[in-house]
């Protein structure tokens, strides 16, 4: 899976550069998740904007990598195509993580 890490302030941002998180691809993607976010800022952000897909597993991936951060941390999303953010909200995952319409106004609301 192809994800990318850089840290922004206090803050790790992590970017999926694939269309597609579905079950073929949730195991690699939860095992690189643990390893980007090892350590470092207690607040992630997943830059999903390259995501035109994602399925109940992908989904779980995600859920599955925000608990492997553990307590006092917190994975916020961002730039969510349409496709994408239509599934977090019908499966009232918008109550669980905290969405931002771009990356540029996740960070900004870090800084606040």
């Amino acid at each position: 899976m192809s994800l990318t890490s850089s840290v922004a302030g206090n803050t790790r941002v992590i970017a999926v550069n694939v269309e597609r998180i579905d079950a073929a691809m949730a195991i690699q993607f939860k095992e690189d998740m643990r390893s980007r976010t090892e350590g470092g800022p207690e607040r992630v952000v997943l830059d999903l904007s390259r995501v035109e897909f994602i399925d109940s597993s992908g989904l779980g991936a995600i859920v599955a990598s925000m608990k492997q951060m553990g307590g006092g941390r917190r994975l916020d999303l961002a730039g969510l195509t349409p496709m994408v953010d239509k599934v977090f909200r019908l499966t009232r995952m918008d109550t669980v993580f905290n969405l931002f319409a771009t990356l540029d106004e996740a960070l900004s609301a870090s800084s606040e």
